[in-house]
């Protein structure tokens, strides 16, 4: 088992209800670590998304994808995906090392949950209001993906191409995930 693995934490994400997903993380701590990689936009661009946030609620920052960026290789990027994609929030909580909440797009939020467990740090992922089955199926798979790079990293592994493991894991999650 590695540092990243704990028996009750189940990698996949979960619904905890028709349109929220659930995904979490045990992390090598400690949680300021992990905070800066939410918060800090060069942190956050090795395994998610760049652009630079101020820790305030109410401030607006734009996220900025280059997923063939965070593996190299990146795999194969599927039809319809660009090399860049941008997205505006806002946030909307912030309890340092604990708790950051932003709106994703004009709709959504996400909500980041850091909990101490010893030396490492549950992160739980909950994404709110996702507006349809083939959101899900790309946000579930985005997460997981994303995540799997980020424990990759902290870890000082080399994660599978990006691409490659998120094609498999929105079949995984079609086939997981209730019609």
């Amino acid at each position: 088992m590695t540092m990243t693995e704990r028996l009750d934490v189940n990698p996949n994400g979960r619904l905890s209800e028709p349109a929220t997903l659930v995904i979490e993380r045990l992390l090598p701590g400690p949680a300021s670590r992990i905070w800066s990689y939410l918060t800090d936009g060069e942190m956050r661009r090795k395994w998610l998304a760049a652009g630079s946030m101020e820790e305030k609620a109410g401030s607006t920052f734009e996220l900025v994808w280059r997923n063939d960026e965070l593996t190299d290789p990146p795999g194969h990027r599927p039809d319809g995906f660009s090399e860049e994609m941008r997205m505006k929030s806002r946030v909307l909580e912030v309890q340092k090392d604990k708790r950051l909440v932003f709106t994703w797009g004009e709709s959504g939020e996400v909500a980041f949950d850091l909990k101490a467990e010893g030396d490492e740090v549950l992160l739980t992922v909950t994404h709110m209001r996702i507006s349809d089955r083939a959101n899900l199926l790309m946000v579930g798979a985005g997460w997981h993906m994303h995540l799997d790079i980020l424990c990759a990293h902290l870890d000082g592994r080399r994660s599978e191409p990006f691409w490659d493991g998120w094609l498999k894991l929105k079949d995984e999650y079609d086939r997981r995930l209730p019609a």
